[in-house]
């Protein structure tokens, strides 16, 4: 080969070499780059490596604070918890699913002081040994044994009832028990050794004071009896020595003697329901009563006392309200009688209303009554108003009072309306009178309730002769509400040059200035026409006795109960052209068969005034008396006797009322029949009536005795083979 070829040859070698390490050269920098690539890679893993590994050290370095902190603070909050655990006066203990104490505070240690073996570890059946053994219980006549057994199946009760243990000490510790989920209990001993004697003393308290309210109602009753007897001899003896022939002078000294007997028993019994309502002692006895009656009844009592004053007294009820409800009628009637009663009294001039109206709440079948007593009067000042309703006020203050009383009438009406379930107000203007009213929501007594008016198809027009403007208002009401046409006229003058207009009906007042009511019928009379007249008037009485009462179609009672006038207007003759002239017969005329015997009435009584009084209120009545001064007597009497009404005193000597008619209802059970027995009782606390008509009495009635009452329950008890023991009552009745 020549040098030429060789050169050649190692030329390529030498570029081939070249190539190949520009080839490698190449490659290991590639290499180089990738290796730069993957050492900084790991670079800053190791570098994110470090920053974690500083974090969780940095954590952990604070966790371990923070852990060292939190056990600072719970190593001072236990000691805390503990050192006030150890504070507290009662006891405190731990223990754990095995009834085995965990920790306990000294107080709860206390207990078992000098008992080294009672410490942490010790079981709660150990712990009632001990209880036991060294006599650190009081457990009476209990034994060991049984009591342990006790405390230990209390114990473990899911949910141990609380128990009052007594130590030796006779201090009183009530144990309270309560068990975790896992089974651990937290007990409680608390010393209630203070309460305990402080209960103990309340009770003994309450005893003395109970004690002492039994003395109260005792001696309230009592007092109340001995009271009444004698004045039922002052009030009866009274009341009989008016009927006397007396002059002036003594009659006024005979109504002075019983006036003030009256306001005595009043005070009395003023005095005893407020006793009663302050001790809630008192108790509502609801039974069907007639509203409208009722205030009928308290209306005529007063009538006297407003006519002397020149007062009209006046009652206004809703013509369309019933008349018959469910409450208890006698505190209703006392309420009634308070409110009505101040009104007369403290009204000088003018006239006293009592208004009625309600709310009838078909669905329940009760009314909303709404009752007011309207005067005239003296009034009340403003700030004075709420002030009536208190205890022993009057509107006046002691120095210058000038109406007597008790001051406690509007307080008890306050407390009774309040007790049943109702409200009482005032409204007053001083120097133009007052407004007292009350609101009662009372059950009906029977459905509907309406007094049934049939009304002849012949009455339509009416007119109405009354010189007093509020009174006429009332009537003219009244008679438009019937669907009738009124006209109305103050003078019997008036009436009569009215009449032409051919009226159906004249309702006239009895008493009214120039011309009266009866002066009036006998004009119309005279004059030819035939017009029916309706006396109303406040007396019935003297009308009865006046000559032309001949030319009345009826003569009724002011103020007119709405059944009384109902029926009245029922027997008005249906055309004008009737004779209506014709004189009506007398009411107290005999009847035309006279039964041959008089009611027969038994009475036994062992006061010898009360025995007089009692005689002596009934001797214008036509009636056979037969008188027992004690139970015995009462008893044989019956027997020979054989009377239609028995009136029992119930305290007697011997036997009283109450046996005594325990044996008539024996003798009654062999012989048949039932005669009614009414008690005449002094007695007038809370359960008196109950328990006298449990006795098998009839009735009741409190001494002092009224002669209304006497004859109200003998002519209710007359029968009929036996003759009218009052005729006039009877037959207006």
């Amino acid at each position: 080969m020549s040098l030429a070829n060789k050169l050649a040859q190692e030329r390529r070698a030498r570029l081939a070499a070249e190539r190949l390490l520009e080839q490698k050269q190449a490659e290991l920098q590639a290499a180089n780059r990738k290796l730069g690539k993957h050492a900084q890679a790991l670079s800053e893993e190791i570098n994110e490596t470090r920053a974690e590994v500083q974090t969780v050290r940095d954590e952990n370095a604070r966790v371990k604070s923070d852990l060292s902190i939190a056990n600072q603070k719970i190593e001072i909050a236990e000691r805390r918890l503990w050192h006030s655990i150890e504070t507290i006066q009662d006891g405190f203990a731990f223990f754990d699913a095995d009834s085995r104490m965990i920790a306990a505070n000294q107080a709860w240690l206390a207990v078992f002081e000098g008992l080294d073996d009672v410490r942490p570890g010790i079981s709660y059946i150990e712990l009632l040994q001990y209880a036991t053994e060294e006599g650190i219980v009081d457990i009476g006549d209990t034994h060991p044994a049984a009591w342990r057994e006790a405390m230990l199946d209390r114990w473990q009760c899911p949910s141990p009832e609380p128990e009052i243990i007594r130590l030796w000490s006779g201090a009183y510790i009530k144990l309270i028990d309560q068990r975790g989920h896992g089974g651990d209990v937290v007990s409680l001993a608390l010393d209630i050794t203070d309460t305990i004697r402080y209960e103990q003393k309340l009770k003994s308290a309450r005893r003395r004071a109970e004690a002492a309210s039994r003395a109260k109602s005792s001696f309230l009753a009592n007092m109340s009896h001995e009271i009444r007897t004698p004045m039922n001899g002052v009030v009866g003896m009274a009341e009989l020595l008016k009927d006397t022939a007396l002059d002036e002078e003594q009659l006024l000294y005979a109504n002075t003697i019983k006036n003030s007997a009256e306001a005595l028993l009043v005070i009395i019994n003023d005095v005893l329901d407020y006793s009663k309502i302050e001790a809630e002692k008192l108790v509502l006895h609801a039974e069907p009563f007639d509203l409208e009656r009722c205030i009928h009844e308290l209306v005529m009592l007063l009538q006297a006392n407003a006519r002397d004053k020149g007062l009209d007294l006046l009652v206004d009820y809703d013509l369309f309200l019933p008349t018959r409800f469910v409450g208890d009628p006698g505190r209703i009637r006392q309420v009634m009688t308070n409110l009505l009663g101040n009104a007369v009294k403290f009204t000088e001039t003018g006239h006293v209303l009592v208004r009625v109206v309600g709310v009838l709440n078909d669905s329940s079948g009760h009314v909303t009554l709404h009752v007011t007593i309207e005067d005239t009067g003296i009034g009340i000042p403003e700030d004075k108003v709420e002030h009536v309703f208190g205890e022993f006020n009057q509107v006046d203050d002691e120095t210058n009072r000038r109406f007597e009383g008790t001051g406690l009438g509007l307080a008890i009406s306050e407390k009774l309306i309040r007790l049943m379930g109702g409200e009482i107000w005032v409204e007053s203007v001083q120097g133009e009178g007052s407004i007292f009213g009350f609101a009662l929501t009372l059950p009906l007594a029977e459905p509907g309730g309406l007094v049934d008016s049939r009304l002849p198809k012949g009455l339509r027009r009416v007119l109405i002769v009354e010189p007093h403007d509020l009174s006429r208002e009332i009537l003219l009401r009244q008679f438009e509400g019937l669907g009738l046409f009124a006209r109305s006229c103050e003078t019997a003058q008036a009436a009569l040059d009215l009449v032409e207009d051919q009226f159906d009906l004249i309702v006239v007042n009895h008493v009214m200035p120039a011309m009266d009511g009866i002066e009036l019928a006998e004009a119309v009379h005279a004059s030819g026409r035939n017009i029916p007249v309706i006396l109303l008037s406040s007396n019935t009485g003297s009308a009865d006795c006046d000559p032309g009462r001949t030319h009345l179609h009826a003569t009724l009672q002011k103020p007119v109960l709405r059944s009384a006038l109902f029926k009245a207007l029922e027997t008005v003759p249906a055309t004008a052209t009737d004779d209506r002239s014709a004189p009506l017969p007398p009411s107290d005329g005999e009847p035309e068969h006279t039964p041959p015997r008089a009611m027969r009435i038994l009475a036994a009584e062992d006061n010898k005034t009360n025995r007089l009084v009692f005689t002596k209120m009934l001797k214008a009545l036509d009636i056979e008396i037969e008188l027992a001064e004690n139970g015995h007597e009462a008893v044989a009497a019956f027997t020979a006797f054989q009377p239609d009404l028995v009136f029992m005193d119930i305290s007697m000597p011997e036997m009283d009322g109450k046996e005594a008619t325990a044996r008539i209802r024996e003798l009654e059970k062999e012989t048949g029949g039932h005669t009614p027995v009414v008690a005449m009782t002094a007695h007038a606390m809370e359960g008196d009536n109950a328990e006298i008509l449990a006795a098998g009495l009839d009735h009741y009635l409190t001494k002092p005795l009224r002669r209304e009452a006497l004859i109200e329950r003998i002519l209710d008890a007359c029968p009929a083979e036996a003759r009218p023991p009052v005729p006039a009552i009877a037959a207006a009745g």
